[in-house]
């Protein structure tokens, strides 16, 4: 289904419920908005999509990386999005996830190596860790201009178009705060977003570097239907650092509401400088297990 029909088909739905909710208000003698506000939230996160960014665990996969996989498995993690292979191939971590019955899902890959001659050996090793996608973890401080970025979405859009020859799925791209800079009058994300294929690349939203960088993740899963299928869930502590997900002060409940029009598969809890990495790992699955949206 392409994207505007994606967006009449949400149109439909939210029309629907907008008149459902109208004649329950009816019924009940409640005014509509009450009638909707007392509705329960009743959609949960599937269980095979809540998922580890390892960038949170390095400290303890440098020390012990077998184990730390284990333990995540044993949390009830499903999957786990690769970042830094701590000395080990890529063959050797594909043993050890497939030991503990966890699957990578992607890898982050150095800009320099996929627009380079280390493309073809970078999908190689996504084939062999499992994974579906190679994610752009950053861009280099040099190309924070519209110009570019738009130079970076030509490459984007030629690595995706090899991605996708080599039978992956679409490159993403994950965001920093910086990355929704508006300059010279454009934004930075947005130029991604628009001169970007839909089908060859897609996005790692990073919720709290959107929300850091004033953007509004749920209004992207709408304007932008199916371009998120991964997400870093990330939380805001009350001073604007990290906190533990479900701790702090982002409101993931309504951020989800259209996550699935935003075509999510994947929530990736991360935390970028967690004191007791286990404890982090620990407490953000229990909030995305029990969350109700």
């Amino acid at each position: 289904m392409n994207d505007a029909g994606t967006v009449n088909h949400s149109t439909r739905r939210a029309f629907l419920g907008t008149s459902l909710g109208l004649a329950a208000a009816v019924g009940t003698g409640l005014p509509a908005r009450a009638a909707e506000e007392r509705r329960p939230p009743c959609r949960r996160i599937p269980r095979g999509g809540i998922g580890m960014h390892l960038y949170t665990m390095r400290t303890a996969l440098a020390q012990d990386f077998a184990g730390t996989l284990e333990k995540l498995a044993a949390m009830g993690y499903a999957t786990v999005g690769v970042s830094g292979r701590h000395g080990h191939t890529a063959d050797g971590i594909r043993r050890i996830l497939d030991g503990v019955r966890l699957e990578a899902v992607l890898e982050h890959v150095a800009y320099d190596i996929l627009r380079g001659p280390g493309l073809g050996r970078a999908l190689e090793d996504l084939h062999t860790l499992g994974a579906s996608w190679p994610v752009v973890p950053s861009l280099p401080g040099a190309l924070h201009s519209p110009a570019g970025f738009r130079e970076a979405a030509r490459e984007f859009n030629r690595i995706g178009r090899a991605s996708r020859d080599a039978g992956l799925g679409r490159l993403l791209f994950h965001n920093h705060g910086s990355d929704h800079a508006v300059v010279d009058g454009e934004n930075l994300y947005d130029i991604l977003v628009t001169e970007t294929d839909p089908d060859l690349v897609a996005f790692e939203l990073d919720v709290y570097w959107a929300v850091k960088g004033a953007a509004d993740p749920g209004s992207y899963f709408v304007r932008h239907p199916g371009r998120f299928p991964a997400l870093h869930v990330k939380d805001m502590a009350a001073d604007g650092g990290f906190a533990d997900v479900g701790s702090g002060t982002l409101d993931f409940a309504a951020m989800f509401d259209h996550a699935r029009e935003g075509g999510v598969r994947q929530w990736l809890v991360e935390h970028d400088s967690p004191t007791d990495p286990f404890a982090t790992a620990r407490n953000s699955y229990r909030y995305l297990a029990a969350l109700r949206y």
